[in-house]
């Protein structure tokens, strides 16, 4: 693959994830891990909730001077499973506090460290040529950072292929959103025998 692809596909990937947002994508991949990797956790967590519930409504309908034993076995119940959930959330989010520190770095590496990584490996290579004497004295600056004189760099190329994106992409949110139709006030139909006895009055 040329060094011209790789740097533009990087930066795509950059924007595209910026687009989308790491949050979103964080809440997507941690539910995947979760069933992937701790199938029981969401489920333990979500039986628990019910029973929690359905005991505490059941304890509600329950008198606590009429039908006292049952009303305190109710009430240890709840207080168990509160007690429980309690434990099992607190495992879960450590859970996710571990993977999301995981998914963040992994998402910085394959995005901004990759794109730092190919600007340093490849910053003496010329990504294309310029016509000669196309910007007279101001060439050395698309030859940024290291690249020979009269072409394009790694650094301005990753700068012009953000830049295009972004464009891009506002050009699309643009086009895709519909068009807001405002339909002129018009005024009220006059009723002309109103109007005639109005005129007759004055």
């Amino acid at each position: 693959m040329s060094v011209i692809l790789k740097v533009f596909l990087l930066v795509f990937l950059g924007e595209f994830i910026a687009w989308i947002g790491e949050s979103v994508l964080l809440e997507a991949t941690y539910a995947l891990y979760l069933r992937l990797f701790y199938p029981t956790l969401a489920s333990r967590q979500k039986t628990l909730k019910s029973d929690v519930l359905t005991t505490k409504a059941e304890l509600l309908k329950t008198s606590a001077q009429d039908q006292f034993a049952k009303w305190a076995k109710l009430r240890r119940s709840v207080d168990k499973g509160l007690g429980d959930l309690e434990k099992l959330n607190s495992e879960m989010a450590s859970v996710r506090s571990g993977f999301s520190v995981r998914f963040k770095a992994a998402i910085w590496l394959s995005t901004t460290g990759l794109q730092f990584f190919v600007g340093w490996w490849y910053r003496k290579t010329p990504i294309f040529y310029l016509p000669p004497g196309w910007l007279g004295p101001l060439a050395w600056i698309l030859a940024f950072p290291f690249a020979p004189r009269g072409s394009v760099g790694v650094g301005m190329w990753q700068m012009v292929c953000r830049r295009s994106i972004r464009v891009g992409e506002r050009l699309v949110k643009e086009f895709a959103s519909p068009a807001v139709k405002t339909t002129p006030v018009q005024n009220p139909p006059v009723n002309a025998s109103a109007e005639a006895k109005a005129k007759k009055d004055s």
